[in-house]
């Protein structure tokens, strides 16, 4: 077989999957899997115990692009508290992230990025690196050719327009009294996703103070005509979406001249409010970097100095999601995901053989069970009399808990035998409970609010960038329900509502949509063990498609992949891309579900992950195989290349785990908690 090219990228596609009757493959006898499983199961095992924290948690590093390592110098210079040692080693970081053609990708592999190369090249100007360095100048030549500063999305412009490097007027305007929009009311705040409403609610305060730093040095090699820096961008027709919103936005911009300064200055007051309340106990906001950064600018623009105790707490948070790495380089993290690691990790390792009440195992779940989130958030607007128990992504997040990690911490708990059952049943019924009570209209869930789905968030002219609204997920709504089979609740009607919306998503090739992981071999390796797990029998239709599906995406190697260019071209990308660990984990924890053990496909999955495995136990991943907004934004989870291949060696070598097996009579603990 000989590779593709995929003509809008020019990247190289890889080779299809050899048929299953291949003679000439040199995958080993089923014994030699079988023993080659076990050995790797052992020393993944060891290597992922040794990784635990004395406190009882996993972490790996997250890993995004380098909007994140420019925005946190830009902060600083706006604030006046850039240091030496940080520009740095954030230089070096940035340095080092760049490609041969001079852009700045924001996924391994992928196709230079626009706003990202502007960013990156903002902050090594700041570093010193002089405009005609080869590498500098190389990066302003690729910009200048695909439009500019001009081109770039509204969040890169408004970082310029602090340093008058982008004039405010020519920026989507955004009004502070946006706070005040009651719930009922089109374009609330609540009708953004909790990520995108944290941001959007100091941006407001930006928008309307509109302040310019001194800019240290020009930046006309980055416009394609700086004698004409701020084109005007041309009108969409009225009768579309795009068009009334463009009007919308110059009306908008007509009533900032006229707005009543008491109005405005009372309203810039209540979005203060609102920040500050939101604020976590660690100083953070929802525990992810860029609303930290926008809240920290607002609130300075409205008279915090930086000593004040919120302002000295949110730059202390926004110190701890730097990475300090052995050649002194930083990265930033754009959040962290202590919680999401601990469980997976907890599945792991008890799928993989390690005894339930294995101290390590026992410590992960105390660590579990004291971040339950038993206080409500702003999920509770759209849900007032549902008590909480859901737990977050990171360390300190209790405002926006997501059903996502609620279902795993659960299926976590499940797996360990613990000195105190009662408290983990207690534990386990109010998550439970919150996470039923979460369940969308359509019968599904999203990953951090209910029916978050309005269609007018996406079409603002601010919005040009990423998701910002939550809508129910495949991968999220299989978590679900899969958690609640094992919980004994798989006859409960609401989960028979979740599955029937999964098997309405399931798309013509056999494959689910992956929201949250990439992409269609994540989404498929999410539903497919939720259904078995629920009852659907290996022989259902849709899971027989599902596995056509993976066998006929397997790769040459053994392995599965898919790039992250099958959010954008899904035809030639789906299931698509090099072989990585954790897909390949994915593809078969739902082979392995659907009853296909002894099957080809799974014996040379399991020998690509046992061959391709270090010494020491681990992976190699460079790849991004997790996201965060599709195609816009890309994760590499350190951690996704340990957890999900020991969690599909376990299952191979041991079977699947006796808590997604189990079907209970009668009504349940589990059932009678959750009413």
């Amino acid at each position: 077989m000989t590779a593709t090219t995929d003509g809008s990228t020019g990247a190289t596609l890889p080779p299809r999957a050899a048929a299953a009757s291949d003679t000439t493959s040199t995958v080993p006898e089923a014994t030699g899997v079988q023993e080659a499983a076990a050995r790797a199961t052992r020393r993944a095992t060891e290597f992922l115990l040794a990784r635990q924290d004395a406190e009882g948690w996993w972490k790996g590093d997250l890993e995004t692009n380098v909007t994140m390592d420019a925005e946190d110098l830009l902060l600083r210079q706006f604030l006046g508290i850039l240091d030496e040692d940080t520009v740095r080693a954030a230089a070096l970081f940035i340095r080092g992230e760049q490609r041969e053609d001079g852009t700045w990708a924001t996924f391994y592999g992928g196709p230079g990025e626009l706003s990202a190369t502007v960013e990156a090249y903002v902050a090594l100007r700041l570093a010193g690196d002089p405009p005609d360095a080869p590498h500098m100048a190389k990066a302003a030549a690729w910009v200048r050719a695909r439009g500019g500063i001009a081109a770039t999305r509204v969040f890169t412009r408004i970082w310029l327009a602090l340093f008058g490097w982008w004039k405010w007027e020519d920026l989507p305007e955004l009004p502070p009294e946006l706070i005040w929009f009651p719930t009922w009311m089109p374009l609330n705040i609540y009708d953004f996703g909790c990520w995108a409403r944290q941001t959007i609610v100091p941006l407001t305060v930006v928008s309307a103070k509109r302040p310019v730093r001194p800019a240290p040095f020009p930046l006309d090699e980055l416009h394609t005509d700086p004698a004409d820096p701020n084109p005007a961008r041309p009108l969409a027709p009225a009768a579309t979406w795009d068009g009334a919103f463009q009007r919308i936005d110059k009306a908008l911009h007509a009533f900032r001249r006229v707005a009543p300064r008491k109005v405005r200055r009372a309203a810039m007051n209540a979005a203060a409010r609102w920040i500050i309340e939101r604020q976590e106990n660690d100083g953070c906001w929802g525990g992810i970097q860029p609303p930290a950064v926008y809240s920290v600018i607002a609130l300075y623009l409205l008279g915090y100095d930086l000593e004040h105790p919120v302002m000295r707490a949110g730059l202390e948070s926004l110190d701890r999601f730097a990475v300090w790495r052995e050649d002194g380089a930083r990265m930033i993290e754009a959040c962290q995901s202590p919680v999401w690691d601990t469980c997976l990790a907890t599945i792991a390792l008890a799928d993989a053989g390690v005894p339930a009440d294995h101290p390590q195992l026992v410590k992960a779940a105390d660590w579990m069970l004291g971040e339950q989130v038993v206080r409500p958030g702003d999920w509770s607007v759209k849900r007032p009399g549902l008590p909480p128990g859901g737990w977050a992504f990171e360390f300190h997040n209790d405002n926006y808990p997501d059903i996502d990690d609620t279902a795993e911490v659960v299926l976590a708990l499940r797996r360990v035998r613990h000195h105190d059952p009662e408290r983990v049943e207690k534990a386990i019924g109010r998550g439970v409970r919150w996470n039923l009570g979460m369940q969308s209209k359509n019968g599904a869930w999203g990953a951090f609010d209910v029916d978050n789905t309005s269609p007018f968030p996406n079409r603002l002219p601010f919005c040009d960038f990423g998701e910002v609204i939550d809508p129910p997920s495949a991968d999220v709504t299989a978590h679900v329900v899969e958690m609640l089979a094992a919980e004994g609740l798989a006859h409960d009607p609401r989960t028979r509502r979740g599955i029937q919306w999964l098997l309405a998503e399931q798309e013509a090739d056999g494959s689910w949509f992956g929201r949250w992981g990439v992409n269609y071999v994540y989404g498929t390796g999410s539903v497919v063990p939720a259904l078995v797990a629920a009852g659907l029998p290996a022989a259902h239709p849709a899971i027989r498609r599902a596995v056509a599906w993976l066998e006929s995406v397997q790769n040459d190697d053994g392995g599965w992949g898919e790039d992250l260019r099958s959010y954008r071209y899904v035809r030639e990308w789906s299931g698509r891309g090099a072989s990585t660990a954790s897909q390949t984990a994915w593809a078969l924890m739902a082979l392995l579900a659907a009853g296909e053990r002894e099957s080809r496909a799974v014996e040379r999955g399991i020998a690509w992950l046992a061959a391709t495995q270090r010494e020491d136990g681990s992976w190699d991943e460079p790849y991004f195989t997790g996201t965060g907004f599709p195609w816009d934004f890309s994760i590499n989870y350190h951690l996704y290349r340990q957890v999900f291949p020991l969690t599909a060696l376990g299952r191979y070598v041991h079977g699947e785990p006796a808590v997604l097996t189990r079907h209970t009579a009668g009504r349940t603990r589990a059932e009678a908690k959750a009413g």
